[in-house]
């Protein structure tokens, strides 16, 4: 699988509107057929800053970024922005999230 975390620097006055921003753009990821997760998140420490962590099957990462709602995400969100997001993207051996063996809850 294709493993993604993207750090998104907002704009004070876009922070509370920046998931609605992302919206479509959510849905429609998570609707095609090789996303595996497509979970946004908000920092704790700057209100500022989401966070969004993707998979995908290895074949669907290119249909993906080729995708209309890629682009006009990619199109949208830079008047939101402060600076280019952030991004670690790594391929793994694996379909999904394992359990944590240091804490294991029975």
């Amino acid at each position: 699988m294709i493993f993604i975390v993207v750090k998104f620097n907002v704009k004070p006055d876009w922070s509370e509107r920046w998931l609605d921003l992302v919206a479509d753009f959510t849905k429609a990821t998570r609707e095609e057929s090789g996303n595996l997760w497509f979970d946004w998140s908000r920092s704790v420490d700057n209100p500022n800053e989401f966070v969004l962590v993707e998979a995908f099957q290895d074949d669907a990462a290119e249909a993906h970024v080729n995708s209309e709602h890629f682009k006009k995400a990619m199109a949208d969100m830079p008047q939101a922005l402060v600076e280019t997001p952030h991004i670690i993207s790594r391929q793994f051996e694996g379909s999904g999230w394992d359990r944590m063996g240091e804490l294991t809850i029975e």
